[in-house]
């Protein structure tokens, strides 16, 4: 059900079916386009949606699909099925282009049954094979004439008119030529043809001097063309044989329609799937001229849509360079009637259209201007009330048609119902209009029905938020520029901005003032309520857009060092195996040079100095690839036996530190390495004696050249790195971590201070990516709190 009945002129759907039809490629297709209706059937919708879907995918592929020649030949069946009639050759030269299109059509669909299978099940309206196209093209040739060969008559009459016409151009010639010889002919004259008869020119002044029946003259009477006698006989022949070619023409016409006349049903369908075709085809294009996609479509009603654009008001603004802005709206069973407010021209009529349009497309099997990820539904019914109906015939004023409306609505309005209402109560006294308003929308809900209204009205916003089904939405506004954003927000109401913009017009303050205290002190208070709303989200909206792009920026800077590290471990490899090269070429030189040397010597008889001249070669040699000093190794370090108790020295298994012990707390100790304490693990130390750990020192500062005491005298726990920028810190963190865990610190602190967090979220994720880390946690408020991050390292 559908109201009103020029519903589809009131949201502007017959300009859809026009630029549909400029779609199509013929009539075939723009009578579909006609036909094409609103659907409740959820199956039928579906399939709608696939075969457009299919088509588009076909266009967008660029393969070569039939794109010309969709021709509508009902009106040559209507011809061809009277007993005794024929068609001419233009009008089979169109059947044949016709049926040769349906072929290819065909014939693409059986090749690809599997890619296109909505499609590929149209065939089933097909039963009609190539017979009569094969019929057709036996008799009329490419360029739409009857062929020579179309019968054996057709053939001995064309060949007769062919000597003929040359034994006529001869004798015209000769005559010509001895006419133009004696000067009876104008200078720039030549044999022409009229009433059908080939014919000389002569000058007006001559005609009497060659025998023959004029036929014509020029338009200033000074030439005349003449037929000469001699060529009469000839030219009569030439009418006869065309007179019979002509009747053998018909009557091979005549035998090609009857057989064409059996096939009238079978292609009255076959037609019909080359219109349906045409059709999906332009639904297609127009899909891809508006970016429409298939939504998903759910029969539980709901409306969850992400970037619906109006198509038309889209063309209409591409013109002038603009871009709309996308809307997204979501309905559901608890949320069905949306009731949308906001200042004047601020959008609230083009999303109620908007939704209307779009709805309305989808249940006539149109692709939809919308995110393909959107979800959507059928309804039964369709209302809608917008504009003027104000009839003066009928004497209803504009508020009596809008509450005609209404009572059509209540009336018929139920869940399988989605409604669209536009400036709801407007029209009379605003006090009895909102009460009525008011009436109506608890109807309508209570109804079930979906649907988007507009309005003004500020008791229809409180409805709105006080009962379930209901949901207030708002056009939102920039309240410091005074100009519409055209984004729909779901779930508060909107301000009109009423005072605002009669302030910042310029109305005297006076008479805002007098405005405000006939309004009353609450709606003023309500109004400027959702005014300081407005303003907070779009400063909150601000800070979250600059948060989500300093974190884009630490995303990006993450990656550049990730693949600097990357980068850095490549080339370590890299490095190493060219030097392994090159030591292997210099010891293979080695070699070489000291076999040499030794047969050098053989052959020189030990010769005193040959031999010392070669063993200096040999020297210098070695010097070139004497290798860098070994690092001294470790020597056995001899463990005590016995507990470890206070003031024996001790050392860490892990990292070879040496330390005193200072005391014992269960399984803890507290050891002092150098002039730093620290707690650690009674099973990571090892007792050596006091010897021992002299000697230990030494062997370990020789071995790796890390005096784990120095550097434990010398280490800070607390790392600063305010000031620094974000490229600086990784190096400093990551040794300041590297040096505490191999001193075997359990806790450390990062100052990085609070600002807008970029240093912060940087060490963070930095440190969160270490596996030398526990865990990470804000410092204590009242030692730095969040600017300073506490790091417990892993034992």
């Amino acid at each position: 059900m559908r109201y009103p009945e020029n519903l589809e002129d009131k949201i502007n759907f017959t300009k859809i079916r026009e630029l549909l039809k400029e779609e199509c490629s013929s009539t075939l297709g723009a009578d579909f386009v006609d036909k094409m209706s609103f659907s409740k059937d959820h199956n039928l919708v579906n399939k709608l949606l696939d075969q457009t879907e299919e088509f588009r995918k076909i266009i967008q592929s660029g393969e070569n699909f039939p794109a010309s020649n969709f021709t509508n030949i009902h009106s040559f069946l209507e011809k061809a099925k009277i007993e005794g009639t024929y068609l001419y050759e233009d009008e089979f030269h169109e059947i044949k282009l016709s049926l040769s299109t349906l072929s290819r059509c065909i014939e693409f669909f059986l090749d690809h049954e599997e890619d296109y299978p909505q499609l590929f099940q149209l065939l089933g309206l097909v039963n009609l094979n190539n017979d009569l196209l094969r019929a057709i093209e036996r008799i009329i040739d490419e360029k739409g004439k009857i062929r020579n060969n179309a019968s054996k008559e057709l053939a001995l009459i064309r060949s007769q008119i062919i000597y003929e016409e040359n034994r006529l151009r001869k004798v015209l010639e000769r005559i010509f030529r001895e006419a133009k010889g004696k000067g009876f002919t104008p200078d720039d004259a030549s044999i022409t043809i009229r009433g059908g008869r080939m014919v000389i020119p002569v000058l007006a002044e001559n005609k009497r001097k060659i025998k023959g029946f004029i036929h014509d003259e020029s338009a200033t009477g000074q030439t005349v063309f003449l037929e000469p006698a001699e060529v009469l006989d000839i030219n009569n022949d030439l009418m006869d044989l065309a007179y019979m070619e002509k009747r053998e023409i018909q009557k091979i016409l005549t035998q090609l329609t009857d057989v064409l006349r059996p096939y009238i049903p079978e292609l009255r369908r076959a037609f019909y799937f080359l219109g349906m075709v045409d059709f999906i085809r332009a639904k297609a294009k127009f899909a891809i001229k508006t970016g429409s996609n298939r939504p998903k479509l759910e029969k539980a009603r709901q409306l969850n849509w992400t970037e619906a654009r109006h198509p038309l008001l889209e063309f209409a603004l591409k013109q002038t360079g603009k871009k709309i802005i996308p809307l997204n709206i979501s309905l559901d069973h608890n949320r069905r009637l949306l009731v949308i407010s906001g200042p004047n021209a601020g959008g609230k009529s083009v999303t109620l259209k908007t939704v209307a349009i779009v709805q309305y497309m989808l249940q006539c099997g149109l692709l939809i201007p919308v995110n393909e990820a959107s979800v959507c539904t059928l309804f039964d019914n369709f209302f809608i009330d917008i504009g003027d109906e104000q009839n003066i015939e009928n004497d209803l004023s504009t508020y009596s048609s809008h509450l005609m409306s209404m009572k059509y609505f209540s009336q018929f309005a139920d869940k399988k119902t989605i409604l669209f209402i536009d400036e709801f109560g407007t029209g009379t006294e605003p006090l009895f209009g909102g009460a009525i308003a008011e009436g109506i929308l608890l109807a309508l809900n209570k109804s079930g029905a979906y649907g988007v209204i507009t309005t003004h009205y500020g008791n229809l916003k409180q409805v709105a938020s006080k009962n379930q089904g209901l949901v207030n939405g708002a056009m939102r506004y920039d309240v410091d520029k005074l100009e519409p954003l055209y984004q729909l927000e779901i779930g508060k109401p909107g301000s009109s901005f009423a005072l605002e913009i009669a302030s910042k017009i310029g109305i005297p303050k006076d008479i805002i003032q007098y405005a405000k205290d006939n309004i009353g002190e609450e709606r003023v208070k309500y109004d400027r309520m959702l005014t300081k709303l407005e303003n907070e989200k779009s400063k909150y909206e601000q800070v979250i857009a600059e948060a989500k792009k300093k974190e884009r920026l630490l995303e990006i800077r993450l990656k550049e060092y990730n693949q600097l590290k990357e980068t850095i471990e490549n080339n370590k490899k890299k490095y190493l195996q060219e030097a392994k090269e090159e030591a292997k070429i210099l010891l293979d030189d080695v070699n070489k040079k000291i076999e040499a040397s030794i047969k050098a010597i053989k052959e020189s008889k030990a010769d005193k100095e040959i031999t010392k001249k070669i063993r200096e070669e040999i020297e210098a040699v070695k010097v070139k690839v004497k290798p860098e000093k070994k690092v001294q190794e470790a020597p056995e370090i001899r463990v005590i036996g016995g507990e470890i108790q206070v003031g024996d020295f001790v050392r860490l298994k892990d990292n070879g530190a040496v330390a005193e012990v200072l005391a014992l707390q269960k399984k803890e100790v507290e050891i002092s390495i150098g002039e730093l304490k620290s707690k650690v693990k009674l099973n990571r130390l090892e007792k050596i004696s006091g010897t021992e750990m002299k000697k230990e020192k030494k062997s370990h500062a020789k071995r790796t050249g890390f005096d784990t005491t120095s550097k434990m005298m010398d280490f800070s726990p607390n790392l600063d790195i305010r000031g620094k920028r974000g490229e600086e810190i990784f190096s400093l963190v990551q040794n300041f971590v590297d040096d505490g865990y191999m001193l075997g610190l359990k806790d450390l602190r990062v100052v990085h201070g609070k600002g807008d967090g970029i240093l912060r979220d940087i060490t963070r994720n930095l440190l969160r990516g270490m596996k030398q880390v526990a865990k990470t946690e804000d410092e204590h408020a009242d030692r730095g709190g969040s600017g300073v991050t506490l790091v417990t390292l892993r034992s």
